[in-house]
């Protein structure tokens, strides 16, 4: 089954990926790490990285599904 995933990035990551989104095709993926592996080819995901799936907190093995948006953010601290 075809399916199509956006992928977006933000704060100090969207400037070490080079971009702010991507739209993925494809078949065959399963998890949040997984989305990661297909939008960053070689390159590993960073320590303490935050995921979410449709604004949503997850780990990384949550599954994904058509349609859904994966987000990618360093932790966000206050004072």
């Amino acid at each position: 089954m075809l399916m199509s995933i956006k992928v977006r990035y933000f704060a100090s990551l969207k400037e070490s990926v080079g971009r702010s989104e991507d739209n993925l095709v494809f078949t065959g993926l399963s998890t949040v790490i997984d989305v990661w592996n297909r939008a960053n080819p070689g390159r590993s995901l960073p320590a303490n990285i935050l995921a979410a799936v449709n604004m949503n907190y997850v780990e990384l093995d949550n599954k994904v599904d058509d349609g859904d948006e994966v987000a990618f953010f360093p932790p966000v601290t206050g004072g």
